[in-house]
């Protein structure tokens, strides 16, 4: 039920208020003071508050921005005396929702309070859809337990409360347009803009015009100005993602967009002026990148100020269960197929095979196993055919053959765990893998006491 707070120290008319407002649907509740009104308004959480604006204890149109401060989607609708209507137009700058003139006003009481509440349950939708946007990109969110990615996490929390450019790198699919939200979303811009470019959708020209905007006339075409990204971006977050992509001269704008905060658009003489975090994201090797002559060393070294590497799902293995059951539940609800497990053997297939398009790759099978399948379970049959290797049972080898890539690899990890005398993390460094990695190999394979 929607509930009003009457504050006023008449009592016949708090009374009569009451009584008109209660045949209408809404609990009411009383004061006669300021100090009361306060107790009231925290005690019984009101919608809408109708308040004198002469009280025993204080002045009803300074009480606004209390009430304001302590439930900030409540409205306040004045109660004035006849003559005092600046004290009216006062309220309403103060924050009121109305005024009401005592006596006058009897016919527009409910239809007013009405209006109120509508406001008030829009408020609230808007409050409710900006915590779960808020709560779709939190850190909260990003899922998995394994060391690397709660490192990974642990630094962009530490890098979202500064101001300084910030790196992402790893592999297409592991997550780095949801760290950059992340990253947004708990930095001091997070209520302003965050926009996101693909450089490798664009064509030079057409980035160029889509980053920096153009004046009117300055090619075929341009029939009046357009503001650029940057500009949409300006006290925000601009995410560029696939920056390994963005042609050579274009690099140089925006080093100076980082060096300077300015940039000069096409067919414009003077340069326009932004303030913008800058978040980018590659899979490509930038240094490699640089020596090839397709990336600027100046610019790599203002984008890598704070470097952060997203970890590819192979080397997270212990974190595929936790995708696998999130993305069931999830996709599981939207095709009305709730309470779906997943069998063992399912599981196990997802956690042999390679994930080159990491997490979204992963997304993706389950969403289709969730389509193909029947009522209560996600079996084997329900993956692609690529992902259906048998799952050997306990103290097998699994059959592979000399030309099975898991038996070569298998043998490969026993020579260099016999080459470094069994110092695994020497063994790991030799071949670049994670030491977790290594060690679930070695579990994998059987290899522990070799």
């Amino acid at each position: 039920m929607n509930k009003v707070l009457i504050i006023d120290d008449e009592d016949q008319l708090r009374g009569l208020l009451s009584r008109i407002i209660g045949l209408e649907g809404y609990e009411v509740f009383q004061a006669d003071s300021c100090k009361n009104g306060l107790k009231q308004l925290a005690l019984h959480d009101p919608d809408v508050v109708l308040c004198d604006v002469r009280l025993p204890d204080g002045n009803g149109v300074e009480l606004i921005a209390e009430i304001k401060r302590v439930k900030p989607l409540a409205e306040v609708i004045m109660l004035t005396a006849h003559g005092n209507i600046p004290d009216g137009v006062q309220a309403i700058k103060n924050g009121a929702f109305d005024y009401l003139t005592k006596g006058d006003d009897n016919n527009r009481i409910i239809p007013l309070i009405s209006r109120a509440m509508d406001q008030v349950a829009k408020a609230k939708q808007e409050s409710q859809a900006e915590i779960l946007v808020d709560r779709e990109y939190s850190f909260d969110t990003i899922l998995g337990s394994s060391m690397a990615i709660r490192e990974a996490i642990a630094l962009a929390k530490k890098v979202s409360v500064t101001d300084v450019p910030v790196l992402l790198t790893g592999e297409t699919g592991t997550g780095k347009e949801v760290f950059a939200q992340a990253i947004h979303r708990n930095s001091e811009r997070a209520k302003k803009s965050f926009v996101a470019v693909n450089c490798a959708a664009f064509s030079k020209e057409l980035l160029e015009s889509e980053m920096f905007g153009h004046k009117a006339g300055s090619f075929t075409g341009a029939l009046k100005d357009k503001k650029g990204l940057f500009e949409e971006a300006n006290h925000g977050t601009i995410f560029l993602d696939e920056i390994g992509e963005m042609a050579f001269d274009l690099q140089a704008k925006l080093l100076r967009i980082l060096e300077a905060g300015e940039f000069i658009k096409i067919g414009d003489t003077k340069p326009t002026k932004v303030d913008v975090r800058v978040i980018a994201a590659t899979n490509r090797d930038l240094t490699k990148e640089i020596e090839n002559g397709h990336f600027r060393e100046d610019l790599y070294y203002r984008l890598s100020v704070f470097c952060i590497p997203l970890p590819p799902l192979r080397e997270r293995v212990e974190d595929i269960e936790v995708y696998t059951r999130a993305f069931v539940q999830y996709f599981g609800a939207k095709m009305k197929k709730k309470g779906l497990e997943v069998h063992p053997d399912y599981m196990e297939c997802l956690k042999r095979y390679g994930w080159h398009g990491n997490v979204r790759e992963l997304r993706n099978v389950v969403e289709r196993s969730i389509v193909i399948a029947g009522e209560g379970q996600l079996t084997v049959d329900d993956l692609p055919l690529e992902l259906r290797r048998p799952v050997p049972a306990a103290g097998e080898t699994g059959g592979f053959s000399d030309f099975d890539m898991a038996n070569i690899e298998k043998n490969h990890i026993r020579r260099v765990l016999q080459h470094t005398g069994g110092n695994k993390t020497e063994a790991a460094r030799l071949m670049r893998i994670g030491l977790t990695t290594l060690y679930r190999k070695i579990e994998e394979y059987g290899l522990g006491d070799k």
